[in-house]
């Protein structure tokens, strides 16, 4: 992987600064771009980002996946895809493609093995971002789903720079009142740089007891549908807990194929729904 980079002189001297140019030529090949996001760590935001580009795939969509947790890329695993390494052509890397045709891309791809960490700065973390961006085949996608690590540091603010013209964020939360406060600072990190908010998805609301049926809420219930209308952004929907939906993404495959008539499927299809919903109401706002 090679960065392209154009020379500018200031007062101070020569220095070069990127040139993105091949960021742009991927980018406008993509209709939507949407970022996962959430406050803080263990909320389940990457089976939300992987369960949503599947579903947007068996629902006919051209998309792709982009795992942007340099530190911790946990996509490949979650999809069964975590032995595979790259190809590079003359158009570019080609992503991992996994069933139902979802083309993902993560640094895991390029660690020598599972047990390697990456200990990077800012600007190198910039580099392999605007990389994953500008240098992979991603083709024509109606969807570019981007699984962000949590917080509001480095990666989302590169991701920023590079697609925000257009871009949405989907905002993950648990429904106890740590993990509100956290996402409440996402969605104003995402309005800060521009970046639409699509909504707030509640994970991990309600467990059902397997012997008497009864909903038992391990982390309270409705603390992210409240926090949206404080925030006046939409609800997009709450996903129950179910062990299953650990043991698939341990086991590398994504919930909503394995069991698409249990109610943790149920609810993340009307997830997908409203922010199907949304993305199209804002491709008419657009074209007028």
């Amino acid at each position: 992987m090679s960065e392209k980079t154009s020379s500018c002189n200031t007062a101070e001297g020569t220095h070069t600064a990127p040139d993105n140019s091949d960021v742009a030529n991927r980018m406008e090949k993509i209709d939507h771009k949407i970022v996962v996001m959430s406050g803080k760590g263990g909320v389940g935001k990457s089976t939300v980002a992987a369960n949503l580009a599947i579903a947007l795939s068996m629902d006919g969509a051209k998309v792709g996946l982009l795992d942007v947790d340099i530190h911790g890329p946990n996509i490949p695993k979650m999809l069964g895809i975590e032995g595979e390494r790259l190809v590079v052509e003359d158009d570019g890397i080609v992503p991992i493609t996994v069933p139902p045709g979802v083309k993902v891309m993560s640094m895991a791809f390029l660690l020598a093995d599972e047990d390697t960490p990456v200990i990077w700065r800012g600007p190198m973390k910039m580099g392999v971002i605007r990389q994953f961006l500008g240098e992979v085949n991603w083709g024509e996608l109606d969807y570019l789903i981007i699984d962000l690590p949590p917080g509001t540091g480095d990666e989302p603010m590169s991701i920023a720079q590079l697609i925000s013209e257009g871009a949405g964020a989907v905002i993950v939360t648990t429904p106890q009142d740590v993990a509100l406060l956290d996402s409440r600072k996402s969605v104003s990190f995402a309005r800060a740089i521009n970046l639409q908010v699509i909504g707030v998805v509640e994970n991990m609301s309600g467990f059902t007891c397997p012997h008497c049926g009864s909903q038992i809420n391990l982390f309270k219930f409705g603390g992210g549908e409240k926090a949206a209308k404080e925030l006046d952004i939409p609800f997009l929907g709450r996903i129950p807990m179910d062990p299953s939906i650990v043991e698939m993404g341990d086991s590398g495959t994504a919930f909503i194929m394995k069991d698409p008539d249990s109610d943790p499927a149920k609810a993340f299809y009307d997830i997908v729904k409203n922010i199907e919903d949304f993305t199209n109401s804002s491709s008419e706002r657009r074209r007028r």
